[in-house]
């Protein structure tokens, strides 16, 4: 009996972690990125993507390709040389840009939803951005483009 508890408990933590690997975000490298139906440079352009940083999630990969999903649930393939590290997200909902990093602190920005942002740096629930002539910390609680 304890064999097959251990034996399932294996195959659980395996599968888990089959899906950790391909659930992390990446974001453009360059304005123009084109995204592809393939993952191969003769694939035909489904459509390109004009915006630095913009955080996409991976969900799949082959060979040089990472197959992404964007926040508003566009799919396709893109060269891995266009994607890089995260450090950007798009605000899902209107927030308060804080002075430090508590709801207690002083406000300084209300930030509208739809904004990409990039983190400077980013702990437990707070990270820390910085937007046009403003910087400050802002709440992780409903962001696309952070796995929390």
């Amino acid at each position: 009996m304890r064999l097959i508890l251990i034996f399932f408990l294996l195959i659980f933590s395996f599968s888990k972690l089959a899906f950790a690997e391909n659930n992390y975000f990446l974001m453009l490298k360059n304005n123009k990125v084109n995204v592809r139906y393939g993952p191969d440079l003769n694939s035909q352009i489904k459509y390109i993507y004009k915006k630095k940083f913009l955080p996409v999630k991976v969900i799949d990969k082959k060979e040089n390709f990472r197959r992404i999903i964007d926040f508003k649930n566009n799919t396709g393939w893109i060269h891995r040389t266009q994607l890089r590290k995260n450090k950007s997200f798009i605000l899902l909902e209107d927030q308060l840009l804080f002075s430090k990093p508590t709801k207690y602190s002083k406000p300084i920005l209300k930030i509208l939803r739809g904004r990409l942002l990039l983190a400077k740096k980013c702990k437990k629930k707070w990270c820390k951005v910085k937007t046009e002539e403003y910087e400050g910390w802002i709440s992780t609680g409903n962001l696309w483009g952070i796995i929390k």
